[in-house]
């Protein structure tokens, strides 16, 4: 049923004519009525024209790519890809030629945010969403992107992971292309460990994004099979894992978490030979503060990322990471959300991550 503009007047205690203010914005009214008339069109999932019920089922030229940080080389490389199969390239000619707006949306990582940009792109009726990146494990917040996602669906709009695993309930999606960060944290924790490294610390991404959850996992599954961190709890050896806990700080996907984090694992274990960082950006970071503190890379002291972002080959020592085809996943995600490509067997694509061996990381000194 098309919820109509008397529909929220009335949620909001409101006459419709001053729904009509709040929304058009062309007329000053009360904070308080304003935000009683946004609640109201926020749960009522109010769409703008509404009524034309021939216009709320029709989808326009917007489609929306959503993004935790759009200055991270991680999410450019992939909003960009994906711009590039939905804005263009047409024929040449200058005229509209299937095309569409690609409007990118920057959650900054705010849970709350990635809600609010799906209302307002519901509410424009986008054609595609794509949503990059992890996603947040909280199951108030999936219930909610699995209900928003499901009436955007329903209005026709396709929607699109770009490295983001699929919600735990939900099959509004018409594809989710995922990373095989598990993988590459497992084969990163191997390459270290072939090396004869025995005390690898881990600077971690927020510990409730998936991306985290997933490249540690992998790492602690190398460590595991080979003898690092095999004590299972209530053991005699328990205290491998807490060792690991102890050798792991979490913090933001940042260089700045990379290098604060870094002096808390040289603090807490001067012992540790080798550093793994959540991505590249951190693993610049944790780069610096190893030099601060005098030490030599690899001499002294191995280094690694994730992501093989653009400048990782640059780095000095150049980086030792696991390399993600972020532009090709990205481009990907774009036809899919146009209708250029046809879904993957089952609706989901695991993509593979390599190993990328470079002179950050050696074998141990002694």
């Amino acid at each position: 049923m098309t919820v109509t503009l008397a529909d929220v007047a009335a949620r909001a205690r409101v006459s419709p004519a001053t729904v009509s203010r709040v929304l058009n914005g062309n007329y000053p009214v009360a904070a308080s009525t304003r935000e009683r008339v946004l609640r109201a069109v926020d749960d009522l999932d109010y769409v703008l024209n509404g009524p034309a019920s021939s216009l709320a089922a029709a989808t326009s030229d917007l489609v929306g790519i959503l993004v935790n940080d759009i200055a991270d080389p991680f999410f450019g490389i992939m909003a960009g890809a994906a711009q590039t199969q939905i804005g263009g390239p047409g024929d040449g000619s200058g005229r509209a030629g299937g095309e569409k707006l690609a409007v990118i949306c920057n959650t900054g990582g705010s849970p709350e945010r990635e809600l609010t940009y799906l209302t307002l792109l519901q509410r424009q009726r986008a054609a595609a969403v794509v949503l990059t990146g992890g996603a947040v494990e909280n199951p108030a917040h999936q219930a909610a992107m699995s209900a928003k996602l499901a009436k955007l669906a329903d209005a026709g709009t396709r929607i699109v992971f770009c490295g983001r695993p699929p919600l735990p309930e939900g099959d509004a999606l018409v594809a989710a292309l995922t990373f095989d960060n598990r993988g590459g944290g497992r084969r990163l924790a191997e390459h270290l460990v072939s090396l004869g490294h025995r005390r690898i610390g881990y600077v971690a991404g927020p510990p409730e994004r998936t991306t985290t959850r997933h490249r540690l996992e992998g790492h602690r599954e190398a460590l595991r099979a080979a003898g690092l961190d095999a004590s299972p709890a209530g053991s005699d050896g328990d205290r491998s894992s807490d060792d690991q806990e102890r050798l792991t700080v979490h913090g933001p996907y940042d260089r700045r978490s990379g290098y604060e984090a870094t002096l808390e694992l040289l603090r807490r274990a001067p012992d540790v030979t080798a550093i793994v960082a959540a991505n590249d950006t951190v693993a610049l970071g944790a780069c610096a503060a190893v030099r601060d503190q005098g030490m030599r890379i690899p001499q002294d002291i191995s280094v690694a990322g994730f992501d093989d972002l653009p400048f990782s080959v640059d780095a000095v020592p150049a980086l030792t990471t696991v390399r993600l085809p972020l532009f090709e996943a990205g481009a990907r995600a774009g036809r899919l959300a146009m209708g250029k490509e046809n879904p993957p067997p089952g609706g989901i694509a695991t993509i593979a991550a390599e190993l990328m061996i470079r002179g950050s990381t050696a074998a141990p000194r002694g």
